[in-house]
């Protein structure tokens, strides 16, 4: 099994992206409400990845506001000529819907998929910003050389930050995709299918020797906290050996998302939807 180096690509995008701006730098405004750890953690990739490329982050900080006073401030920041890409950050206060509040993101701006607008548009094949995970996931296969056209796919999760769009974008490529959850019968039968293997389900080590097809190309989503405060993905990395290739947790999927979602800033800078 060969693990696959996200690092890497990552670096790839980046060279595209630094070579300055012929209107001024792009602007991303991250509103976040939450002061978790985690929420804390990917502000400062963004910021250090945004740094590096010349792109503007400008953070909006909302503690303790309620649905309506975040959608107001995204309606402000979609209407601003100032402000190039907006992301709303997660977890939100209890109550309030990632999809209710990020309606109001404008989808020019919306470089994180958060609209629902944005996913339909996925849905019907027009284009739009895909949520920055699902994106990195078919950028890592890409850069892989994956065949995707006629490939048995098999997505574990259907959220619609990760599972449901990346099983859209998988779609696109002619993938034949099957999405599953947790109450699917048989999960391990299904997997076993699987030429590419998508997980994102949030459960540390769930995909085991089982699961994987000899062969496969294993794409785990998962960041999942282990013991000593490590990060662990959903797949179980002493089980996978019969893949051809894994992404590892750390190292893998979310350098790729973050340098994603700055190549998404200057797209929406550009006002160049993907």
């Amino acid at each position: 099994m060969r693990l696959i180096d996200g690092k890497a690509i990552a670096a790839a995008i980046e060279v595209g992206l630094g070579d300055g701006w012929q209107s001024g730098p792009p602007v991303l405004a991250v509103l976040t409400t939450a002061e978790d750890e985690a929420s804390r953690w990917y502000l400062r990739s963004i910021q250090r990845a945004a740094r590096r490329v010349g792109i503007v982050v400008r953070v909006e900080t909302l503690e303790g506001a309620d649905g309506p006073a975040i959608a107001d401030r995204l309606d402000a920041l979609s209407a601003d000529p100032g402000v190039h890409a907006i992301i709303c950050e997660t977890p939100l206060p209890g109550g309030v819907a990632l999809a209710e509040v990020g309606a109001h993101i404008a989808p020019g701006k919306d470089v994180d998929g958060a609209n629902p607008v944005s996913l339909g548009r996925l849905a019907a094949g027009l284009p739009a910003f895909a949520p920055a995970t699902a994106a990195a996931v078919l950028e890592i296969l890409r850069s892989e050389k994956v065949p995707l056209e006629g490939a048995m796919a098999v997505v574990v999760g259907r959220s619609v930050v990760v599972g449901k769009p990346v099983a859209l974008l998988l779609l696109a490529e002619n993938a034949t995709v099957t999405l599953c959850h947790s109450r699917t019968i048989g999960l391990a039968d299904v997997c076993a299918q699987a030429d590419v293997l998508v997980v994102a389900a949030g459960r540390p080590g769930l995909i085991g020797a089982e699961y994987i097809k000899a062969g496969a190309v294993v794409i785990d989503v998962g960041t999942n906290p282990g013991p000593g405060g490590k990060l662990v993905g959903d797949v179980d990395m002493a089980g996978a050996s019969a893949a051809a290739a894994l992404t590892p947790v750390p190292g893998g999927v979310g350098q790729v998302t973050t340098m994603v979602l700055m190549r998404h800033v200057a797209q929406a800078a550009a006002r160049c939807l993907p």
